[in-house]
């Protein structure tokens, strides 16, 4: 076994050939091609995998054996899981991961080719990156545990547009809003293009998610916020997760219809 582990994780060409093959058989031309590499280099790889019994080739046609496809298929998620935090392990380090749901925290991997946005000190309290970043949006949703003055009658005027929006609330940004923002929440909440909700806990991050765009901003693991990075990801993935993180704490909310 150990052997076989080692076939698998020690050649970078190994690896991506197994990869490129789960997606289906693939030419000869077409994997130097795709790969960019050259047959010197990569003839003695399919060599060992192919007396591994993991490929196996048909002419110039090169596809996985039944053993290459079921060890391909639970590798794959292994190492996009080792991508995301090889690429800011210190970050990641850093950072409070255990708020996320259990389910969804294994599937981190769907986050894709994510970039960690940060602001200088100058910059900590001007939004308007973010808000560049989602002012086209089709839909929104998102989770928030504080609250900037300029939310209120940016978040309203997407209900006014008829565009969905639905909002998670700490209990506290809750309170803020009916007692400084009365008027915009009450407007928000008249819209039928427009859900508010409240956490029946403190939630220990803040995120956005629309039909193109994800943004996560996560607390260092010693309870301070992280107020200077975000996590995006323009991925159609990241995107799939922010729905399900979405939905994982709507339904630990409570729906506000009115503030009578």
């Amino acid at each position: 076994m150990n052997e076989l582990l080692n076939v698998i994780s020690a050649s970078d060409k190994r690896r991506n050939l197994l990869i490129l093959l789960n997606s289906g058989p693939q030419e000869w031309d077409d994997i130097k091609r795709i790969l960019k590499v050259t047959s010197t280099g990569m003839l003695p790889q399919i060599k060992i995998l192919e007396e591994e019994h993991l490929i196996t080739r048909d002419g110039r046609r090169f596809s996985l054996t039944p053993i290459g496809r079921v060890l391909t298929t639970h590798m794959e998620p292994l190492l996009k899981t080792m991508e995301i935090f090889d690429k800011n392990g210190k970050f990641w380090g850093e950072h409070n991961l255990e708020v996320l749901p259990a389910e969804l925290l294994l599937n981190i991997r769907d986050i894709g080719d994510y970039q960690i946005v940060e602001n200088s000190d100058e910059e900590i309290f001007d939004i308007n990156g973010f808000l560049n970043n989602i002012s086209k949006a089709k839909n929104l949703k998102g989770i928030s545990h504080t609250i900037h003055p300029r939310y209120p009658d940016f978040f309203l005027n997407f209900a006014k547009k008829g565009i969905p929006v639905s909002l998670i609330l700490n209990p506290g940004v809750f309170k803020i809003l009916k007692e400084k923002f009365p008027e915009q929440l009450q407007a928000g909440l008249n819209f039928k293009s427009s859900e508010v909700y409240v956490s029946k806990k403190d939630i220990k991050f803040s995120f956005i998610v629309t039909d193109s765009y994800f943004s996560i901003s996560l607390f260092y693991t010693n309870g301070m916020f992280d107020s200077k990075h975000d996590v995006i990801s323009y991925d159609p993935s990241a995107v799939a997760w922010g729905e399900q993180l979405f939905s994982f704490f709507q339904k630990e909310s409570v729906k506000i219809e009115n503030l009578d």
